[in-house]
């Protein structure tokens, strides 16, 4: 019965995995899903190996975020466009998430950073050119910064399975 749940609570966080393309907080949910499994048989792991867990997913949303704003650095941006492609992201994460029943929310992400950042360059009246150098700074770090969040959560997952598969 326990290597049957086992294998319920493993899928289960390898589908949340999934759900960075929709732009939820997977490494999240498969932390709630280990913190479960912990109430369930305590035996099984250590509070510290959460904290572990805990830190590595709080690490991914920083790099995510420190990603995109040193990309747009990088290409020229303000602190003004970095701010846009923030608030960009997270509106084209929203505004994106209705279509293709929801994998939208991955490329309104990451054209919502673009958007954000090109928009407000503009506003701070940089030319056309410099602006969109910015954008493409903040997109492909904005892209780089999911990588880093999703290897991350591969590697919570991977560190996870021994604790929980019975032994």
């Amino acid at each position: 019965m326990i290597t049957a749940l086992a294998v319920l609570v493993i899928l289960l966080m390898l589908c949340s995995l999934a759900l960075h393309i929709f732009g939820l907080p997977a490494n999240w949910i498969l932390l709630a899903f280990v913190i479960g499994w912990k109430i369930f048989l305590p035996e099984t792991m250590s509070w510290n190996f959460i904290s572990i867990l805990a830190v590595i997913a709080l690490i991914g949303e920083i790099l995510e975020f420190a990603a995109q704003y040193f990309g747009g650095k990088k290409y020229g941006a303000t602190g003004r466009g970095s701010l846009g492609a923030f608030i960009g992201a997270i509106a084209g994460a929203i505004l994106g998430a209705p279509f293709f029943f929801g994998l939208g929310a991955l490329p309104g992400a990451l054209l919502g950073s673009f958007g954000g950042c090109l928009v407000l360059e503009l506003s701070h009246g940089r030319s056309f050119a410099e602006a969109q150098h910015s954008a493409w700074g903040a997109f492909w770090g904005k892209a780089f910064g999911l990588a880093i969040k999703v290897s991350l959560g591969v590697w919570m997952f991977t560190m996870s399975i021994p604790k929980i598969w019975p032994s």
